[in-house]
């Protein structure tokens, strides 16, 4: 791999530089969305249970234990509920746009390397045929001997370049999927820590 790497000149190196940079952010992003990672049904149970039974404070100190978008979502709602369960929810909405904008941070980086990669792959096949078509003109010659060598060389760089945005395809489709399910999580938790807000107050039962 390395004999191949050193044959394709001079491009590998730019398409080797986004590989290691979007493997840079793609660690960085699936780091980010499994750390913490909790059973949010679970999670949320509890959560409405022991604010049904020992209240609000109590609530927000069993959020302190976990970690994630969804705890981050209830700790806004919670320390919001005293003022009302319409604010509250508003509390959440505005907690949520800020936990999709942390989900998808750098996303566009990594879509940003995954298209540079093959056209920098391409780029380099391009000069290296116009350097195989200049050896055949130096050469006065169009033999296989000739072009043979700069057209492999050439044709490097695209493989290269493909290879680097396949894996960051890759890993990029697995963190979206990782958000898409962090997604639901919040929208299904919220839904129900709304409904336990709105149960309590209608009952009168919304104690700190």
């Amino acid at each position: 791999m390395v004999f191949y790497f050193l044959q394709g000149g001079a491009f590998m190196w730019p398409i080797l530089a986004a590989g290691v940079i979007g493997l840079v952010f793609s660690i960085e992003r699936l780091y980010y969305l499994l750390k913490g990672n909790i059973k949010v049904e679970t999670f949320t149970n509890d959560v409405t249970s022991t604010l049904k039974d020992s209240g609000i404070k109590a609530a927000i100190a069993h959020c302190d234990e976990a970690q994630g978008p969804v705890r981050n979502i209830f700790m806004a709602a919670l320390e919001r509920v005293g003022l009302g369960a319409s604010e509250a929810e508003k509390a959440m909405e505005a907690r949520g746009a800020i936990e999709m904008a942390n989900l998808e941070k750098n996303m566009s980086w990594l879509t940003f390397f995954i298209s540079t990669a093959p056209m920098l792959g391409f780029l380099g096949t391009v000069v290296g045929m116009i350097n195989a078509f200049d050896d055949i003109k130096a050469a006065n010659d169009i033999s296989p001997a000739v072009v043979a060598g700069g057209i492999s060389v050439a044709l490097l760089t695209t493989a290269f370049g493909l290879i680097i945005a396949v894996i960051l395809q890759l890993l990029q489709n697995i963190a979206l999927n990782i958000i898409e399910g962090h997604v639901l999580d919040m929208e299904t938790s919220s839904g129900a820590l709304v409904e336990s807000f709105t149960d309590l107050e209608r009952d009168g039962n919304l104690k700190a």
